[in-house]
């Protein structure tokens, strides 16, 4: 029996058509989407650009002038054959020849297919593809304007400002929205060099923005550009006299070189010309305006003045800055490449803060309304340092509390983001808190005022914010992306989610209806009230509820918090690190634990080795009354121990600035008279004598700096006694604290 002659997958490839591409089977002739498309009559097959640079199995391996654009025709016949026993995902036909660039991935497709399948295909380094499982996302930022655009940027057509595959944004301004076949366009037609957002005119960004998203952005100059002569008619001068009379013999048109007759063009359209003798001028005149620019001018033409050098300011907000200060979202500091810890990050922005201070008066412990008075001031900058001084009902400030500036501080924060949490920006449960919708707090634009306030707390050195919930974090900054809002992310126990409860857990169509009819009123505004025909219409149904509830009904409240928190150039800086400060705004702070506080401090030695040899074992004393505390066999608290040590009540998310330090105290050099005579006599000094321990052991404290976050421990012998000098110093500083508190 003879084998069967299995037939080449060339002689399959040379089957197709000789217009249509080798690679995707289309006879599609669109630059702009799918690229160039070259055909070779000698080899007798055509292929797109797009898909040769897409495709898994081919590489560019010659000169730019060889083959097609350096791909060889040798390897393209080769990438024909491989893809002929691939079988597209979408399609299901065979020359699949572009694949998920993620290994464990196994989708295959042409690449029209694969746009169809909202694949995303970057047009730099290694030219990966993606599929959309594993595609990279926007963040929902928005802009500073009051409402969301609703037509895109380049064919003005309506969008839904909604993120999505077809649905791109700038990432500069964030104001400038556009369908993504829109924007491909406009790259094809503008080329590298003149490609660049239509709104804010940022080009290095928002390209960086565009590949990464899979817009193709040829290496050219623009398609205007390249045509001949194209500006040709920007080298004609105006050259006609507009005056209402001509008085020219010659005619309107003609222009002498010097004299009356001489056509003057306005200096600032340029658009309309005189004699000078027809408009009544000086001989000498060369400046002239026409009646148009005249009139738009109020007759000063001199003040028209540039556009550049108008300040814009956002029609909402209400902070007049003083040009002397610097903008509320400043802007973000450069970071070293793989920074990653948010302490790390927080700390690169507190950079930008200047050793000027803004006082804060803080009366019986209302921060939240000490801290709304400071950013509504007109003259807030938030680069500033906080000097906060509390002040009791009778408006007189504290004056024994032991604290330094920056333990004042670091209270005021801790109470101002408690006493947001507790404000009416936010509902639900502690710890997981969603924005609420509250027209009071709209009208006064607390949303704003309280992002901003919490932006300053964590560079300034406040806690960490640890209650808000997983969904208000991801309406934020898209983290998780791609990740749907459910029925249980919903705020517990509001009318609302009630209502959603009653259609999520309906068990029939029966029940499904009467929970919609009870909830119609909510469903009509939400643009979901429509008819089910089965159980399964359920999930879908409340899906959108959820959306709207959580994100359409709250976009004005998440836009403005959003804008609160870019101050000092928090929201970007999240924005680019989101699981890195996911625990810093959704995880309560873990408890302190003895070696948490232990990594805190450097232990600086002493450089005489007979100091360090004394140092040494406190070191150990240190840390075993460290494990004590933890485990409660000590008259104090490790965070009793961090207060006196450092001034902070617990670890800011920022880390401690100053890192803190330990150094030694030893005893002083001086003796009592007897041993001081016995010196005198050239007897041995007693000090250095080990029966002498316990004298030098009695009196000797530990001492703190918490300015400097500097902590001095007594040189002593014994454990026991180490420990009784720590618990009387600390007890002794925390009781004076909780007195005058």
């Amino acid at each position: 029996m003879k084998k069967k002659v299995r037939r080449s997958p060339v002689t399959d490839a040379g089957s197709i058509q000789e217009d249509c591409c080798a690679l995707c089977r289309l006879s599609d002739d669109d630059p702009a989407m799918l690229g160039e498309k070259v055909t070779l009559k000698e080899h007798k097959f055509s292929v797109h650009y797009f898909c040769l640079l897409t495709s898994s199995g081919v590489y560019q391996r010659g000169e730019e002038d060889e083959g097609v654009f350096g791909f060889l025709v040798d390897d393209i016949k080769q990438e024909i054959r491989r893809s002929a026993r691939l079988t597209c995902y979408s399609c299901k036909k065979k020359g699949a020849c572009v694949g998920c660039s993620i290994r464990s991935c196994r989708k295959m497709v042409h690449f029209p297919c694969g746009r169809k399948q909202e694949f995303i295909f970057q047009f730099t380094g290694l030219f990966p593809s993606y599929c959309l499982d594993h595609s990279p996302t926007q963040s929902l930022s928005v802009s500073s304007d009051f409402s969301l655009p609703q037509s895109c940027s380049v064919c003005l057509d309506s969008i839904e400002p909604v993120l999505s595959y077809s649905v791109l944004k700038c990432p500069s301004c964030h104001a400038s929205w556009f369908h993504r076949d829109c924007v491909q366009r406009q790259a094809h037609s503008a080329g590298l060099f003149f490609f660049r957002c239509t709104l804010c005119n940022n080009k290095e960004n928002f390209q960086e923005e565009m590949l990464r998203m899979g817009i193709y952005i040829p290496e050219r100059d623009a398609s205007w550009e390249l045509e001949p002569n194209a500006y040709a008619e920007l080298l004609e001068v105006y050259k006609r006299c507009d005056a209402l009379t001509c008085l020219c013999s010659n005619g309107r048109t003609y222009s002498a070189k010097i004299g009356w007759f001489q056509v003057i063009c306005c200096q600032l359209c340029g658009s309309r010309g005189t004699h000078r003798k027809c408009s009544e001028l000086k001989l000498d005149t060369r400046n002239w305006a026409c009646t148009d620019c005249t009139q738009a001018t109020d007759g000063k033409a001199s003040l028209v003045a540039s556009p550049q050098g108008v300040q814009r300011r956002s029609l909402l907000s209400k902070r007049h800055l003083s040009p002397n200060h610097p903008s509320i979202s400043g802007k973000r500091p450069s970071l070293p490449v793989g920074s990653g810890s948010p302490e790390e990050l927080l700390q690169a922005l507190a950079l930008q803060l200047r050793p000027l201070s803004v006082q804060v008066e803080v009366s019986r412990n209302l921060a939240l309304s000490a801290g709304l008075d400071m950013v509504r001031r007109s003259d807030f900058d938030p680069t500033h340092t906080l000097s906060v001084r509390f002040k009791d009902e009778q408006q007189t400030a504290f004056p024994s509390i032991p604290w330094d500036s920056d333990t004042a501080r670091q209270h005021f924060l801790k109470l101002l983001v408690q006493q947001i949490q507790d404000s009416v920006v936010f509902e639900g449960p502690q710890g997981f808190k969603n924005l609420a919708l509250n027209s009071q707090a709209l009208r006064e634009d607390l949303y704003f005022d309280v992002g901003c306030l919490l932006a300053l707390s964590l560079v300034h050195g406040g806690p960490r914010l640890g209650f808000f919930s997983h969904a208000l974090y991801q309406c934020l900054f898209n983290y998780p992306p791609n990740c749907p809002l459910t029925f249980a992310h919903m705020t517990p126990d509001t009318h609302l989610t009630r209502q959603v409860s009653q259609i999520a857990e309906a068990k029939s169509l029966d029940s499904l209806r009467e929970a919609m009819m009870a909830s119609w009123e909510y469903l009509e505004l939400a643009g979901c009230n429509r008819p089910v025909s089965s159980l399964e219409d359920r999930d879908t149904l409340v899906e959108d509820v959820v959306g709207f509830t959580m994100i359409t009904r709250m976009q004005l409240p998440l836009q403005r918090f959003r804008e609160g928190l870019q101050t000092l150039g928090v929201f970007d800086q999240v924005q680019l690190f989101p699981s890195a400060f996911y625990s810093v705004f959704c995880e309560a702070a873990d408890c302190l634990t003895a070696q948490t506080i232990g990594r805190l401090f450097v232990i600086n030695f002493s450089e005489q080795e007979e100091r360090v040899n004394r140092e040494t074992p406190v070191v150990t004393f240190w840390r075993h009354f460290l494990l004590e505390c933890e485990v409660g066999r000590t008259s104090i608290s490790l965070q009793d121990l961090l207060r006196f040590a450092t001034g902070a009540e617990e670890l800011p998310a920022a880390g401690l600035l100053p890192p803190p330090s330990i150094s030694f105290l030893h005893p002083i050099s001086s003796s009592p008279p007897r041993v001081e005579q016995q010196q005198e006599e050239g007897g041995e000094r007693e000090m250095d004598r080990p029966g002498s321990e316990e004298w030098r052991d009695g009196g000797m404290f530990p001492q703190s700096e918490p300015s400097s976050k500097h902590l001095l421990l007594p040189v002593i012998s014994t454990y026991q006694a180490f420990k009784s000098s720590m618990e009387q110093s600390v007890s002794h500083h925390v009781h004076l604290i909780s007195m005058e508190s």
